[in-house]
């Protein structure tokens, strides 16, 4: 879904062949506002009333079609800034089903780059569409919590079939223009050069009658007979609803499917009309529109993206081997074209790392992401050492070693003696503080956190410290976009932004255990309020290790407001590692299916001992909503202070870094959008009341307290003052 000018255009011209040309023009993606929209119904009528016009072409500028309906007026309605009375133009529904259907001048769309959305619907409303290979090609409404409302809904099952429509429809899965042509989605793929041209032959081919005059909305041809319908629709329900239990919008959409297979494309149309109006205003939509946004927002920084820097190029990237992320970040690297070097302590290693990156592309083949014919080549971009003579000419080398605060430091001098000067030195560590690492070193303009999370995910924290270059911050950025990840650049502390505000995620999870929760009841809890697994099948799947480690840190530079627990360690002197050697929280099979294990009790027991603690009788048969407030609202808490100090900038940051990194569900918008839903008032009461009864764990920061006192939303940005970065 695009977002684009202030209101955009469509330029008609008739050429001496009859052909009306009428272009969508609205940078950068000639997203459909309501000015286009309106501009498009004009043209499309008047060509409609000439008589030297024998049929039309609907194409985009600049190679794009186009890529939706604009998301940025939709939050606009959303939020009641644009009331209907103002919305120029008519609706796009009206133009597709009463004006372009009813055509008794034939359309074809010429489609080139992102055709999405609204702009999808659009293309199937016409006699034909024409496109080139790599047009992409969506319906990706579901991914921001309303449904097709074009008539997508009708129109895809009766052009591709029910089963792909709903891949691409409930899913927000997306086709390049070779795929779509042979699902019968397009009619013709030719090249851009020929497109246009290509198209205006077609149209006129269909007004002479020597190609058939095709209504997509009647199509009966590629639906399934009822049967078999609804059994695929049924199949789809019950995926739906595991998938995605607290949220109506895919269910709605799939209601709409059904009443057009059953009833008839024009009762789906009504349908569509009223599910959409349904689905427009949820808090779902708001929160995953909310989003959207707040994603594309990441990579604007103040004093740093808007003082005119351009980003020196990349080519060769070293990586100082030695952590668990090294083969994921190698692979991220060549398979966007950098120059690899990795160096490890010795060849044992070296060769282990190079299989885990071979393994990780050979996945890409099986998964369709790359063809068999091209691993080799790319795998041949990856050289691997185990000196530093390799690193004389590097880019920027990003250090993934243990975190040993020592070894970073020894790393990191070496880096300055070998690298040239102007080479990135970049962490991937997840807890140290960058000034600590950097400290036996003078380039400090030029040290950056690059921190890749584990397991994999498509975010990459930028850790800045004072000294930090904005040039350096600029470098980064271009390379994190190259690399398809999402950035979020953030101040230089323990944890930094990720970490550090979901520290009390575990902590307070242990705190209500060893006063009596039950530690499943406590993950079943989690799992249903949307987020992927619980805290402690979080910590069997990361392991103890790295949760004692990470704890350790939390515990040493945050103690007054830390949980102090032994559990953990309790159970990896009992050779407990978690999904490692199938024995943390859970137990696990081959699969690494977990079960509880009724043991664990006994090492709870023990560390309630050990802490001090005693049972609480409230805690031991707590509701659902309890649970998720007494884990969540101290994340909340970390997050205003994180936010207070400066870490991050923007709660929006927040927001999309918790739902990539740490799986907080995205229809609740992120974690501070969540926040102000219930309101600070609310959130630090109920942390006020906590911390009575159990301790400073709880108690309500500074921030919090004083945007509840004065009804200050949490997200609302810091009074401004001189950034410290």
């Amino acid at each position: 879904m695009g977002s684009g000018g202030a209101e955009g255009r469509t330029f008609m011209e008739v050429g001496d062949d009859g052909v009306a040309l009428i272009t969508i023009i609205n940078p950068p993606i000639n997203s459909l506002s309501f000015h286009v929209v309106g501009s498009l119904k004009d043209n499309f009528e008047k060509a409609l009333r000439r008589d030297d016009v024998k049929a039309i072409v609907i194409t985009g500028a600049k190679g794009n079609f186009s890529g939706g309906f604009d998301v940025a007026a939709l939050q606009g309605i959303q939020a009641g800034k644009i009331e209907k009375e103002e919305r120029p133009g008519s609706l796009a529904v009206e133009v597709i089903t009463d004006i372009f259907e009813a055509a008794k001048k034939p359309s074809v769309a010429a489609i080139d780059g992102l055709t999405i959305g609204g702009g999808l619907e659009i293309a199937m409303a016409c006699r034909a569409r024409i496109s080139t290979p790599t047009a992409q090609i969506a319906l990706p409404e579901l991914s921001i919590g309303i449904i097709p409302g074009f008539g997508g809904t009708q129109r895809l099952p009766r052009l591709v079939g029910l089963p792909k429509a709903l891949d691409m429809m409930l899913k927000s899965e997306p086709v390049k223009g070779e795929a779509a042509y042979n699902l019968g989605l397009v009619d013709a793929i030719v090249s851009a050069d020929e497109l246009v041209n290509t198209a205006r032959q077609w149209a006129l081919d269909i007004f002479h009658s020597r190609r058939p005059w095709v209504v997509s909305l009647h199509k009966t041809d590629k639906i399934e007979p009822l049967w078999e319908a609804r059994k695929i629709l049924k199949f789809a329900r019950a995926q739906t609803n595991k998938q995605a239990p607290n949220v109506k919008h895919p269910q709605i959409c799939l209601d709409v499917i059904e009443e057009g297979i059953v009833s008839g494309p024009r009762a789906g149309l009504w349908k569509e009309a009223k599910g959409f109006q349904e689905v427009l205003y949820s808090v779902t939509s708001k929160s995953l529109v909310h989003l959207l946004f707040a994603q594309r927002g990441t990579s604007k920084v103040a004093g740093v993206t808007d003082i005119d820097l351009v980003p020196r190029r990349v080519n060769k990237v070293g990586i100082i081997g030695g952590g668990i992320m090294s083969p994921e970040i190698a692979t991220a690297l060549i398979l966007s074209n950098y120059q690899v070097t990795l160096k490890e302590e010795n060849d044992k290693f070296l060769q282990d790392v190079i299989g885990k990156v071979r393994a990780n592309l050979q996945s890409s083949v099986k998964e369709g992401k790359m063809f068999e014919k091209d691993l080799e080549k790319t795998i041949s971009t990856l050289k691997g050492v185990i000196d530093y003579e390799s690193f004389k000419d590097m880019d920027m080398v990003i250090e993934d070693a243990i975190e040993n605060v020592s070894l970073k430091q020894q790393v990191f001098a070496d880096l300055e003696n070998y690298c040239p000067p102007h080479c990135i030195l970049a962490s991937n560590t997840y807890t140290i503080d960058l000034n600590l690492i950097g400290e036996r070193t003078k380039s400090k303009d030029r040290i950056v956190g690059a921190h890749f999370f584990s397991p994999a995910q498509p975010l990459l924290e930028i850790v800045r410290t004072r000294q930090t270059s904005p040039q350096v911050v600029v470098d980064l950025l271009d390379v994190v976009e190259k690399i398809k990840k999402t950035p979020v650049v953030v101040g230089d502390c323990t944890g930094f932004a990720v970490n550090r505000m979901f520290f009390p995620y575990a902590q307070a999870a242990t705190l209500l255990v060893e006063r009596g929760a039950d530690l499943y009841q406590i993950d079943r809890a989690i799992t249903e309020f949307g987020m992927p697994m619980g805290p402690f099948r979080l910590a069997d799947m990361v392991g103890f290790d790295v949760a004692i480690a990470n704890g350790t840190q939390f515990v040493h530079n945050f103690p007054e407001r830390s949980y102090k627990s032994v559990l953990v360690q309790l159970m990896r002197e009992e050779k407990r590692a978690g999904e490692t050697n199938l024995k943390g929280f859970y137990v696990y099979d081959e699969k690494i299916e977990a079960r509880p294990d009724p043991e664990v009790e006994k090492y709870i027991d023990k560390s309630r001992t050990i802490s001090g603690v005693t049972i609480d009788p409230k805690l031991v048969k707590l509701p659902e909503k309890e649970i998720v407030e007494m884990i969540f609202f101290p994340v909340v808490n970390e997050a205003c202070r994180v936010l207070d100090e400066g870490i991050a900038v923007k709660a929006a940051d927040l927001d999309i870094a918790a739902v990539i990194a740490m799986g907080f569900p995205p229809y609740r918008g992120g974690i501070m959008y969540w926040a102000d839903s219930l309101g600070a008032n609310y959130i630090c009461s109920r942390l006020e009341e906590w911390s009575e009864t159990y301790g400073d764990f709880f108690k309500p920061c500074a921030y919090l307290a004083q945007r509840s006192a004065k009804g200050i939303p949490l997200s609302s940005p810091v009074e401004e003052e001189e950034s410290p970065w």
